[in-house]
């Protein structure tokens, strides 16, 4: 492709060497560079693009794009506001718009991204479409799976798994929306068909800079949205609800809560820990086809766990009805959907119960343990893993969330875990941030054991948990490894129990079963 048919996607404010060469391949990492490639220059959080401008000369970039001209260096160079944008745009134009080729879902929240849209593909998958998925877990498409590296892929490499999947005859792709990739243009020209934006909650502010600029990096999915496109909005989410009025998409609405939207949940039941609840379609609305879904109601049975599984069931329903879905494929493609790993994950099930959730944040916690208080049990034991070099800020907050359930929870206790052996380095908990913790357990008389390792800490509550009991593994990256240990631990304390049985869960996990990056000798 000749490099003037590219730049035809771009705005440019300067260039210098102008010279319209064939261009083989477009990167913005110096290490995919070769002969004929367009390099662009892209600004990170931490890294600069400009500053590896010689490297990706010397190894065959044709020429760059560049925000600030890169002196003596004589390939052409083309200047504009945002390299970012500019990448986006450049990916579309390089792959030929693939993204206009099937139907793009856009989900974001601060929680449930992932389960969301696992979800919504298994509604659309159950409805014998051919689906994409790209998130935290990983790039899905056909018989590839591709593990994640980020949430979001950088914009030239999304476009290039649209390609990919356009090749494959993929008509649905959905896709998880982080505020980074937001923020940092990952999903510029993705030319989206419904988005949604389930629910925010304080996170990620070290990147942002403020609450107010990771919000807006939230909405902007929404905000963005034009005529021709649906969102679906969460009327229970005072932040989500907001948007309603400021976009131009199509809005449709749920909500537990708040019965004046589009579909309402009712007769919510989840004893068990499973909801099992009835949509009532309250007002009508057009589908992606144009066809009207009309006032209605059915049943819904999820065989994954947590009150925040009813919304986010509720999300992939709008979208699954949008879509085109029928009702009946939607209420059988949410029963088979059986979770994501860490996403209030049941690990055991027996004379007790072990609940395994990822409680990364404050708003996680707070659905986590609105769940608990809704089921059924005689003593919750909690294993928390300190969310390790997150600042004194998110783990006081988380401590003031869980705080906060303390007293509905009959919580007396908390068992707490450093994990040292069982994080990198840069997940290693600070003494302030335990400091901090301890704060706020102490204000509302709750009791902390504190073990410097996870097994430990693990093994505790196993002495401790009586029939009919829930042993609540609680934590990010701290607690990855806690499914694993706690279940061995067991079948070791249990021999009377079915070892295949017990250890069934680990089978398919991602999540904490290979040790080998850990460096624990420098621990």
């Amino acid at each position: 492709m000749r490099l003037s048919e590219l730049l035809e996607s771009i705005t440019l404010i300067d260039s210098k060497n102008q010279n319209d060469v064939e261009i083989a391949k477009v990167a913005y990492h110096s290490g995919e560079v070769e002969s004929g490639t367009l390099f662009v220059c892209i600004r990170g959080y931490q890294t600069d693009g400009h500053e590896y401008a010689a490297k990706a000369v010397e190894q065959g970039a044709a020429a760059l794009v560049v925000e600030r001209f890169i002196p003596d260096l004589n390939v052409p160079q083309y200047k504009v506001e945002s390299s970012r944008q500019a990448l986006a745009a450049l990916g579309d134009r390089y792959y030929d718009h693939p993204s206009k080729d099937f139907t793009v879902i856009g989900i974001t929240a601060t929680n449930g991204k992932t389960s969301t849209s696992f979800m919504t593909n298994a509604i659309l998958e159950e409805n014998k479409l051919n689906t994409g998925l790209i998130g935290t877990v990983m790039v899905k498409y056909g018989k590839t799976v591709v593990p994640s590296v980020l949430t979001t892929p950088e914009s030239l490499d999304l476009h290039g798994y649209f390609a990919k999947m356009r090749q494959e005859n993929i008509s649905h792709v959905t896709m998880e929306v982080s505020s980074s990739a937001l923020d940092l243009s990952r999903v510029g020209n993705v030319d989206f068909d419904i988005v949604a934006l389930n629910n925010i909650s304080r996170e990620h502010i070290d990147l942002h800079g403020s609450f107010e600029e990771y919000y807006n990096a939230k909405a902007s999915l929404i905000r963005e949205a034009g005529a021709g496109q649906f969102a679906v909005l969460n009327l229970d989410d005072d932040y989500s609800a907001s948007l309603i009025s400021q976009t131009e998409a199509n809005v449709v609405t749920y909500g537990l809560k708040d019965d004046s939207g589009h579909l309402y949940c009712s007769d919510l039941d989840i004893a068990s820990g499973r909801g099992s609840f009835t949509v009532e379609v309250r007002k009508p609305f057009k589908t992606i086809t144009g066809r009207t879904i009309e006032q209605t109601s059915f049943r819904i049975d999820l065989s994954v766990a947590g009150y925040h599984s009813v919304y986010n069931a509720m999300a992939a329903v709008t979208i699954g009805l949008i879509s085109g879905v029928d009702i009946e494929t939607i209420q059988s493609g949410i029963s088979n959907f059986k979770g994501v790993e860490r996403r209030f994950q049941f690990i055991y099930e027996n004379d007790f119960k072990i609940v395994d959730d990822h409680f990364a944040n404050a708003g996680n916690i707070d659905v986590t343990l609105e769940t608990l208080t809704k089921m059924d049990y005689k003593t919750l034991h909690i294993v928390y893993a300190i969310r390790g070099s997150r600042g004194v800020t998110t783990n006081r907050e988380n401590a003031e969330a869980l705080a906060k359930w303390a007293p509905k929870l009959g919580l007396e206790k908390v068992i707490v875990s450093l994990s040292e052996s069982h994080v990198i380095d840069k997940d290693d908990v600070l003494p302030e941030e335990l400091e901090a913790f301890k704060e706020e357990m102490d204000k509302v008389g709750v009791e902390i054991e504190l073990h410097k390792e996870m097994p430990d800490a693990l093994q505790s509550s196993l002495k401790q948990v009586q029939k009919g009991d829930v042993i609540l593994l609680g934590g990010a990256q701290g607690m990855d490894f806690g499914a694993k240990y706690i279940l061995h631990q067991l079948v070791e304390m249990r021999p009377e129990l079915d070892k295949e049985s017990v250890l069934k869960p680990l089978t398919q996990r991602v999540a904490g079963i290979d040790e080998s990056f850990l460096d624990k000798e420098g621990k």
